[in-house]
């Protein structure tokens, strides 16, 4: 059976029309990865106004774990809609908020008492995040990593990397952020092996406690378990350790930031849980909510008391539908049948990648942890000069071939697969070889330029 349905090209004409009235009333700061203007969806199909069907292998970036329209999502966010819609929990208690917060202390990372609060999107729950570890250390310093991604508020973009594509004419930022390099195993320098490059990397970190800022200033320490804009880079098991003996060794909150990272992506429910480490305090959001404007932030009890009474909250945080949403969403992530699936969406996506990278020059590297998977794309597998224009072109020649992809990486040049993680096999393989077509199309124009065109 074939998925991917084209009765027009992509776009088509009524998709068309519909973005160019979204060039006439939406704000160009709002970018566009693809031409797809959607009607439907379900499962990991997508549906576009010109009756075209698209294999969706971006997932609302890291959005939709669960699938597109969910049906025990649906029929929850439905009848929660006829009871209540919102009373904003700062002014009436309700139960949806309660119990997902019950969800997650119990789920959460570590053999100690915990407590939840929700906000409405991810750079909400980094930034309380921040607040509570201040708070509760009485510190002001921030550390973050080189490749990082926390947002778009005020603080969350002065934590955020990628200067041009993210934070370019927005300044000024927010003191006391402290970027550190994190280490990019496949962009280490040639004289050193992967074991001595992490080492070089933590002697880095011990040396900026010293150089950039003492510890008994620092009130928390901010991580991707693995980094998602940077280009999917899992955090070597070795640098994250280090993280949490600084942290304990110096009284600093240790902060994992699995907005992308997190609810079954990487075949475990937290990608921390590969590390056997607990951090302090933990951010969730994206696939929490099934496409729900919905965050959180979970963690030790004393950290989350610690600011007084009226200090965190919002007017949308925890509204009683987006709860729901989230409540059916985790009983769906955290069951046995989904992460052996979602693990095995991550073989298939590694090994059919891997054997690309044999045929394809132009694949440099495939990396990431479970189904978070990605090739780096190079002109020169030795220089590794990245390739972000030859990036762009596979993306738009798999659009055209019926599929939903979006880049990644700091220089751009990274295709990012984040399927819906109820992807049957046959989707997910019919998905795979369109893709495979743009890699090999852009691939031997690179090569020969004349012949391909």
């Amino acid at each position: 059976m074939t998925y991917i349905v084209r009765k027009t090209d992509i776009p088509g004409p009524k998709s068309k029309a519909l973005l160019e009235r979204r060039h006439q009333a939406v704000s160009g700061a709002v970018a566009h990865s693809t031409m797809v203007a959607v009607q439907s969806a379900s499962g990991a199909l997508v549906h576009d106004v010109d009756g075209n069907t698209l294999i969706d292998l971006a997932g609302g970036i890291g959005m939709l774990a669960a699938g597109h329209c969910p049906e025990t999502v649906v029929e929850a966010m439905t009848a929660q809609a006829k009871q209540l819609i919102h009373t904003c929990f700062l002014v009436g208690t309700y139960e949806p908020y309660i119990e997902l917060a019950e969800m997650l202390n119990e789920l959460a990372p570590g053999d100690f008492t915990k407590k939840t609060m929700l906000s409405n999107s991810g750079s909400e729950a980094v930034e309380n995040a921040v607040k509570m570890a201040r708070s509760y250390t009485g510190r002001s310093g921030v550390i973050v990593f080189e490749g990082a991604y926390h947002g778009r508020t005020l603080l969350t973009l002065s934590m955020t990397s990628k200067y041009s594509l993210f934070k370019k004419g927005f300044g000024p930022y927010a003191s006391e952020i402290y970027r550190l390099p994190v280490p990019n195993v496949y962009r280490r320098p040639a004289s050193m092996d992967e074991g001595e490059y992490v080492d070089w990397c933590i002697q880095q970190l011990n040396n900026a406690l010293i150089a950039q800022v003492d510890p008994s200033a620092v009130a928390a320490i901010v991580i991707e378990p693995v980094q998602g804009e940077a280009g999917f880079l899992p955090v070597p098991r070795e640098f994250l350790r280090r993280i949490r003996d600084i942290c304990d060794e110096h009284g600093i909150v240790m902060i994992a930031d699995e907005i992308q990272c997190g609810m079954g992506r990487t075949g475990r429910v937290f990608a921390c849980e590969h590390y056997d480490i607990a951090p302090d305090l933990i951010t969730t959001g994206k696939s929490l909510g099934s496409g729900m404007p919905i965050a959180a932030l979970t963690g030790r009890s004393e950290i989350m008391d610690a600011p007084h009474p009226g200090g965190a909250g919002g007017t949308y945080g925890g509204a009683p539908v987006a709860c729901v949403a989230a409540i059916e969403s985790i009983r769906i992530i955290r069951s046995l049948e989904f992460l052996e699936h979602a693990r095995h969406v991550g073989q298939t996506l590694h090994s059919t990648m891997e054997k690309w990278k044999q045929r394809y020059e132009l694949i440099g590297d495939v990396r990431g942890l479970g189904s978070m998977m990605l090739m780096e794309l190079v002109r020169d597998r030795d220089t590794r000069e990245p390739a972000p224009d030859e990036t762009m072109a596979i993306i738009r020649r798999g659009v055209s071939n019926g599929l939903l992809l979006i880049r990644a990486g700091l220089y751009s040049n990274c295709v990012r697969l984040l399927p819906p993680l109820t992807i049957p096999d046959d989707q997910l393989k019919e998905g795979l070889e369109a893709l495979e077509e743009a890699v090999s199309f852009v691939d031997a124009q690179r090569k020969h330029p004349v012949a391909a065109g």
